[in-house]
């Protein structure tokens, strides 16, 4: 059999073999003949991901998508001249040099006119689509990320701290949690949501208006918590019986310390991992929640607000529905790819191709 001359390296399928040398490490401050120079996990995960080309192609997707909603009073003041909540159900506007009605007599709204004006065309109240769909992803938006903040700071206390103390404090927690995730979190958050927009929610001198955005957002951070912090909460019962964290014991470091300065940061890539997956079902259960009136609350548009809305006019005016769903899973499947980019690149075990 051949052999092969020392110093090259053989390659499989793009992998390397145990005891190569690292293509993504060469340079790294090392000259020729030098050592070189180590490269930390998560610089080493963001060469990974660079060259994941179909994740970041579907994270560009998504910030687009968060690009143009954030852009919707731009839009909605210099080029379509109409708020999300405007009605134009009397007027009238030429297209292709006719004039035609925003709402037609037998209530059909006009379809999409590709020019500034009803770019989607209008709804059954003759309101502009376009800008309501661009509105709608801000609420949409704005709940899955302030949810994903939400979820993430509440699961990574509750998992951290049930973790960490066992005993008595990590059966309450555990129990807590199982019993928010036996039930299914659309029923729960709708449970939650029409309880909430009733009344609203105090805070001692702090009163939440029942039609505000944090609301649902409130109701859907909540609901995944069980789902965020169980993994934690395992990671954390392995990592306590390392030596790292008997050595922190032995020099007498408090329980807080330990955990903030110890346990913390070898959580950081099971956190990092899981915040675009909780943004893509937020927004999900955002879209769910307004679907069945415990969302976002009319007037306002949000995603679901708007294909629950359209669905009367399905037939008649299927953009109603088609406009913001096919919006809706562009930002879903675009996170959630990303997302799963980012779970690869951050697993050592993942056979990602490192070279070009």
């Amino acid at each position: 059999m051949a052999t092969q001359p020392a110093g090259t390296s053989q390659e499989h399928g793009g992998l390397r073999l145990a005891g190569e040398a690292d293509p993504d490490l060469a340079g790294e401050g090392a000259g020729e003949g030098q050592p070189t120079a180590g490269v930390g996990p998560y610089r080493l995960a963001l060469r990974r991901l660079r060259r994941n080309h179909v994740a970041l192609a579907f994270g560009v997707i998504f910030l687009l998508v968060v690009a143009v909603s954030a852009a919707a009073p731009l839009y909605s003041r210099y080029i379509a001249h109409t708020g999300p909540n405007d009605n134009h159900i009397t007027e009238t506007i030429t297209v292709s040099g006719h004039s035609e009605n925003v709402v037609s007599t037998t209530g059909i709204p006009i379809g999409p006119t590709w020019h500034s004006r009803f770019f989607f065309g209008a709804d059954q109240n003759g309101r502009d689509v376009a800008v309501r769909l661009l509105y709608g992803g801000r609420a949409s938006l704005e709940i899955g990320l302030l949810a994903a903040v939400i979820t993430t700071v509440l699961a990574t206390i509750v998992g951290t701290t049930a973790g960490y103390f066992r005993g008595a404090v990590d059966g309450i927690l555990a129990r807590v949690m199982d019993v928010i995730w036996a039930y299914p979190p659309l029923l729960l958050g709708i449970a939650l949501g029409t309880s909430l927009a009733l009344g609203g929610l105090k805070f001692g001198p702090l009163t939440i208006r029942g039609n505000s955005l944090f609301i649902p957002a409130l109701i859907i951070g909540f609901v995944y918590v069980p789902w965020v912090g169980k993994p934690i909460r395992g990671q954390v019962l392995s990592l306590r019986e390392r030596e790292f964290i008997d050595a922190a014991r032995t020099q007498g470091m408090g329980h807080v310390r330990i955990m903030t300065s110890e346990v913390l940061p070898n959580l950081g890539s099971t956190i990092v991992v899981f915040i675009p997956l909780i943004i893509a079902n937020a927004i999900l259960l955002e879209a769910a929640l307004s679907f069945l009136g415990a969302g976002v609350q009319p007037p306002n548009p949000s995603w679901g607000t708007m294909i629950g809305e359209g669905l009367q006019l399905l037939t008649a005016a299927p953009h109603l529905v088609l406009v913001p769903g096919l919006t809706l899973v562009l930002a879903v499947v675009g996170i959630n790819v990303f997302g799963d980019g980012v779970r690869d690149a951050l697993d050592p075990r993942a056979q990602v191709r490192l070279q070009h």
